[in-house]
């Protein structure tokens, strides 16, 4: 990697970053005072009003920079920048350029989510409301923006499954908002690791992308790991969770022209088994009890944690352990063979069993005796 990439890629997460803690602090200020707080009562475990705005943070850092560099690499003349800052910086604002459709469409769609996170913080939509259009969103992006996964579906198939994997793993984040501090920490981790296998791929605009987002994500975990002073809302954890499912599908993980085996496109799967399987789980135990799968509740993996003697913190702390276990072993996975990739879904596997395991409830009784 070079060093003017180096840099480049520095600035943009270090300025998500700068942007975020700076909106956040003066959201934790405003918000308050108009009112946008998320109030105590039903399965939320708060007791008193908490300040959103998070969310508003987390997106204005990530969305106005990358908005900033796309119409940049569109619009300015590749000869005053290769004038000005060279020839390298004039090929990577060139590729940004190519990629500045997608790229639009992805910013798009994240502002449609912000805009119904907004709304739904301030006034609850209704769960299926929201799964309207995430739904709608979650089609848009590969009819529209011509991203998508599993393209040997063919068009028809790679459409449903891009879409079914947006879904769930905006609907996941939402879901893993549960706790000062999980949804981001959990966020940084996967973003990191995809920005990892972007850049041993040689990717550029994908892994830009990647860091700004940690950036401004990490930003808002400052004033938000336990004890939080202010929370993300669903204007930031929808938008979150997009971001990252998006990024999953734009990152290139396998090349059929190397002949490698393609093991490594399961790595999506392999970064975010941890967030899977908290909203899988949680899913699960709520359709069995017969009630809304898609209304909170305190079921989560980091409330039963919690029950199990730990605080929210170590909770919290539990869970990006296990994140970072899964996510990190996911950079194995490009060339690996068999016997190395079967290693790779073991060890994952047996982290959810610890995961799985350290969910279940304690039953408070003696031992028996044998």
């Amino acid at each position: 990697m070079s060093a003017t990439l180096a840099m480049l890629l520095a600035a943009a997460w270090a300025g998500g970053f700068v942007l975020s803690a700076g909106l956040t602090a003066l959201a934790v200020r405003i918000a308050p005072r108009v009112g946008y707080v998320d109030r105590p009562g039903g399965h939320k475990s708060h007791t008193r009003p908490m300040p959103y705005g998070g969310g508003v943070a987390v997106f204005a850092a990530f969305a106005l920079p990358l908005a900033a560099g796309l119409l940049i690499a569109t619009f300015v003349p590749q000869g005053w920048i290769g004038q000005h800052f060279g020839s390298e910086l004039t090929m990577l604002a060139g590729g940004v350029r190519l990629r500045s459709g997608p790229a639009a469409v992805v910013l798009g769609c994240a502002a449609v989510l912000f805009v119904l996170g907004l709304i739904d913080d301030l006034r609850p939509a209704g769960p299926w409301t929201k799964l309207a259009v995430i739904a709608a969103v979650a089609v848009a992006v590969p009819l529209i923006g011509r991203i998508r996964l599993a393209e040997l579906l063919g068009p028809a198939g790679a459409t449903l499954a891009t879409a079914v994997w947006i879904v769930v793993i905006t609907n996941a984040f939402n879901f893993l908002d549960n706790m000062d501090g999980l949804a981001g920490g959990v966020a940084v981790i996967c973003l990191l690791v995809l920005a990892a296998c972007g850049l041993l791929r040689g990717q550029v605009l994908v892994p830009g992308m990647s860091l700004l987002a940690a950036g401004a994500v990490l930003g808002f975990l400052v004033f938000n790991f336990p004890p939080a002073k202010i929370y993300l809302g669903d204007a930031g954890s929808l938008v979150i969770g997009f971001v990252v499912s998006v990024i999953a599908i734009l990152t290139t993980y396998y090349e059929s022209a190397t002949g490698e085996p393609a093991f490594a496109m399961a790595m999506p799967l392999v970064i975010c088994a941890v967030p899977l399987y908290d909203f899988c789980s949680v899913v699960l135990i709520r359709i069995a009890e017969g009630r809304n799968p898609m209304r909170g509740d305190q079921r989560h993996f980091s409330h039963r944690l919690v029950e199990r003697g730990l605080s929210r913190r170590l909770a919290v702390l539990t869970i990006y352990l296990a994140t970072a276990a899964t996510a990190v072993s996911a950079t194995l996975l490009p060339g690996a063979d068999l016997r190395q990739s079967v290693t790779v879904f073991a060890i994952v596997l047996m982290v959810l069993a610890i995961v799985a395991i350290l969910a279940t409830p304690w039953q408070n009784q003696r031992d028996n005796p044998m």
